[in-house]
């Protein structure tokens, strides 16, 4: 480049300012999720890099997290939205009246038992009152979640009730008009259906869910128990 037109160059930025624009720098949170911070190779793992957690405002209420459950290596995985009460205290997602109903559906319903299949939830501590989970309390905790999908690879996950399926998909679409439709996450197979606690409250809708674990099991080829 001749001389010159260094020359205008120079004199456009005496006028202009520095052509390229730093951004303001940008504090680093304190608080960053394990996940970010190191890759875990198991489950195991992931579990361990979970203790003492306190990145969101269940942390102060909870007695236990609850991590999940079943076979690592699971063709189907179970997501609900967050524990109740003897999920809290146990330690174990599924394990009160409407984890009950899940097992009966697992294994009177679907033949299985629950070390089969994988149990997990949107959030690992309970959210007081059993309210739904807040955005930003989905926010600090799906990634544990995410991970746990990533190392299970299973062939098709069932979320159980709208809170599970709204948060994992990023749709708002009424879990009444998803429920029984086959939907994609990221190149895995979701099933949509209602959660065990509403089918507790709304006995008559326990047939469209029955319709639903049918669709998956005819999916995975597997046959319903023989009943005597």
């Amino acid at each position: 480049m001749n001389e010159s037109a260094v020359q205008i160059f120079r004199d456009e930025q005496n006028w202009t300012g520095d052509f390229v624009i730093m951004p303001e720098s940008v504090a680093i949170p304190e608080k960053t999720c394990e996940l970010e911070l190191r890759e875990q190779g198991t489950l195991d793992d992931v579990k361990e890099s979970l203790e003492g957690c306190s990145l969101c405002r269940l942390s102060a209420t909870r007695k236990n997290i609850v991590f999940g459950e079943g076979n690592h290596n699971a063709r189907i995985l179970f997501i609900g939205e967050g524990p109740g009460a003897v999920e809290d205290n146990t330690g174990r997602p599924f394990v009160g009246p409407a984890g009950q109903l899940l097992t009966d559906i697992i294994v009177k319903g679907m033949g299985l038992e629950r070390r089969d299949v994988y149990i997990a939830n949107i959030v690992k501590c309970r959210p007081p009152g059993n309210r739904n989970p807040l955005p930003d309390e989905v926010e600090s905790c799906i990634g544990y979640l995410k991970k746990q999908i990533s190392l299970i690879n299973p062939e098709v996950i069932i979320t159980l009730g709208a809170v599970s399926t709204h948060n994992l998909l990023g749709i708002t679409t009424p879990i009444s008009k998803l429920r029984g439709i086959f939907i994609d996450y990221m190149g895995i197979t979701v099933m949509p259906t209602f959660h065990p606690s509403y089918l507790l409250q709304n006995p008559s809708k326990k047939r469209e869910t029955w319709e639903d674990i049918k669709k998956v099991m005819e999916m995975l080829g597997l046959n319903p128990p023989q009943r005597s």
